[in-house]
């Protein structure tokens, strides 16, 4: 296994290092480097909080700053932060608003953030919003229910950008819920993972063949199927998606492919067009896309698509500012 890393222990500290120098402009780390929050908190806005295992980089910490996060919190590679560094980051964000958590739906991740808020109840007002966008765990009948994958980035986004206009914790909270209704996704694979304690891949394919339905921590999917076109690739994954989506008259959707790590933004692109033709086929009216590398299983070579029926007020706080390291506009 060739990675560019000194040791698998250090890997996580020295990138997260990393990237808090990258953009000084944005981020700082929190007290003892529990969390990296913003560099300039808002007096008196709710601050929204997020956080996972290392390995999905820009996910989360890419996502702090204006319009955004306000602040993320860094486990070991796809493993959940402890409820310590949680607790850090409420301390250090909260502001007097109160607190929003943004979690994506895994056992370890709920059941630390849930301690976290357990233990912070009776200094601040926190609420959380669980994520479970991916269709895939509940089409094999998981018992926890869907997974939090990649639509995670729009709720972070919309929720956000609501939190920035001064909405207060509880219509945060309802607002975020709501979206995780109406956001799905789903990915596919050509590679497994490379998880570097291990210098092992989670799932070996071969020559021929693609997983259907991984996981963002090199879960395998649903199926092993036979390699094709990106066309008939993409058809399947955006036919399951349209299935388990109810697509209301009027609806405005936005359509989202992300690079899983290894996928080169030329074959993002035409995943998306073929993503595109098919929604357009569909009538489903696609406003707006975002096609790029944001929420990573390390070294996957791989892709999800995401569709999210938006309201018009929704569409309105996704398009407000955001300046991230990873998303701004």
């Amino acid at each position: 296994m060739k990675k560019f890393m000194n040791t698998a222990e250090t890997m996580v500290a020295e990138s997260v290092d990393g990237f808090v120098r990258a953009h000084a402009d944005f981020v700082v780390f929190g007290t003892d480097r529990q969390c990296v929050r913003r560099r300039h908190l808002t007096p008196g806005k709710v601050a929204v909080i997020s956080g996972g295992g290392a390995g999905h980089e820009p996910m989360h910490i890419g996502f702090v700053g204006q319009g955004m996060l306000d602040a993320a919190c860094v486990g070991h590679v796809f493993t959940s932060p402890t409820p310590g560094q949680i607790i850090g980051a409420i301390e250090e964000a909260d502001n007097g608003a109160g607190c929003l958590l943004i979690v994506k739906n895994y056992d370890g991740d709920i059941m630390n953030f849930e301690m976290a808020m357990e233990m912070a109840a009776g200094r601040h007002a926190v609420e959380m919003v669980i994520v479970s966008d991916d269709i895939e765990t509940a089409r094999i009948g998981e018992g926890r229910g869907r997974r939090g994958v990649a639509g995670t980035l729009i709720v972070e986004k919309i929720v956000g950008a609501a939190a920035e206009q001064g909405r207060p914790l509880a219509e945060l909270k309802l607002l975020g819920d709501g979206l995780n209704g109406r956001i799905r996704s789903m990915g596919v694979a050509l590679t497994g993972v490379t998880v570097p304690h291990t210098q092992r891949s989670t799932f070996t394919l071969g020559a021929t063949e693609i997983e259907m339905g991984v996981g963002i921590h090199g879960e395998p999917g649903h199926s092993r199927q036979p390699f094709s076109t990106a066309d008939d690739i993409v058809r399947y994954l955006c036919e399951t998606i349209s299935r388990d989506i109810d697509v209301q008259p009027g609806t405005k959707a936005l359509l989202f492919i992300n690079g899983l790590g290894g996928t080169p933004p030329a074959e993002l692109y035409l995943a998306f067009n073929a993503a595109r033709r098919f929604m357009e086929e569909r009538s489903i009216p696609v406003e707006r896309s975002l096609v790029g590398t944001y929420v990573t299983s390390l070294d996957m070579q791989g892709l999800s698509a995401t569709l999210a029926l938006l309201t018009k007020e929704e569409m309105t706080l996704w398009d407000a500012p955001v300046a991230t390291g990873a998303l701004r506009w």
